[in-house]
Parts: structure tokens; C-alpha cells; sequence
């Protein structure tokens, strides 16, 4: 059968939760699973301060691109995918996505589907700032 991908974007700005779960919705759904990817404080011992995403101008086609392979599985209704880039602080939302199928296990695998393609293939590059002043470039695909 096959789904349709809602929304897609690469913005500098804060990233909705719930506009990606109404995105999502429909009649026929009888499961919306989501995901949040959250800037955390800390990163292999390290006290993190604050992260700085960098997209190449291709980010959203990528994301795109991996959206629709995750919309066309049988049991997907619509997806609905987005990354934030600039400058994020601890707590703010990096990643959001959002998966609708008839039943809760497609939703779940989708969805994880959704977000484990998109961190290894999207071309956008993290910069974590640690309070020691040192910084990393990290996830570079």
C-alpha cells in the first residue's frame, strides 16, 4: 500500500512535537508513534554546554529521500520528518519524527526506522561545545 510523506523539513528554528503528530494523523491510524531527539548535557563523561548543527545544502533532500522509503513499507499511512540546525542549548529539540500505521508494532518499527536512517545518512554535522572550553565535531557521515 504504501504512505505519504507529510512534512519534511531541514529549519533553523524549534521543532514541534505535536504539528508532526497532527501531520501525521488520519482516519484509518490506529497508532502515531513519535520521537524526539533532545540536546542532553553530557556525552561520554563530558559536561556538554551547548551544540551547534551545521546542514549541507542537500540535508533536506536526504531527509527526503529516507522519509519516502519509510513511507512506502505497507503498513506506513504518512510520515512526517524534521532537524533543526544552528545553534541548540540543552534541553532543545534537534529531531522530531512522526510515523501513523493501523497498529502499534509497524509504528514503532517505522518510526525507529525513520530516525536510525536519518542520523546515518543525513549530511549534517554536530558540534558539541563541553564546559572545559574543549570542543568535538561528531555523527560526521
Amino acid at each position: 500500500m504504501g504512505g505519504v510523506v507529510v512534512l519534511v523539513q531541514v529549519v533553523d528554528e524549534e521543532l514541534e512535537l505535536g504539528a508532526h503528530e497532527q501531520a501525521v494523523a488520519e482516519r484509518r491510524a490506529g497508532a502515531v508513534v513519535s520521537f524526539q531527539g533532545v540536546v542532553r548535557d553530557h556525552d561520554h563523561g563530558r559536561s556538554v554546554v551547548r551544540l551547534d548543527y551545521e546542514g549541507h545544502p542537500t540535508a533536506e533532500k536526504v531527509l527526503r529521500e529516507v522519509a519516502e522509503e519509510i513511507a512506502a513499507g505497507p503498513d506506513v499511512y504518512a510520515v512526517a520528518v524534521s532537524h533543526r540546525v544552528g545553534s541548540l542549548r540543552i534541553g532543545d529539540v534537534a529531531l522530531v519524527a512522526a510515523v501513523s500505521t493501523a497498529h502499534r508494532a509497524a509504528a514503532f518499527v517505522a518510526c525507529a526506522r525513520l530516525v536510525d536512517e536519518a542520523k546515518a545518512r543525513l549530511p549534517i554535522w554536530k558540534h558539541q561545545l563541553f564546559d572545559d572550553g574543549t570542543d568535538e565535531w561528531v555523527n560526521c557521515p
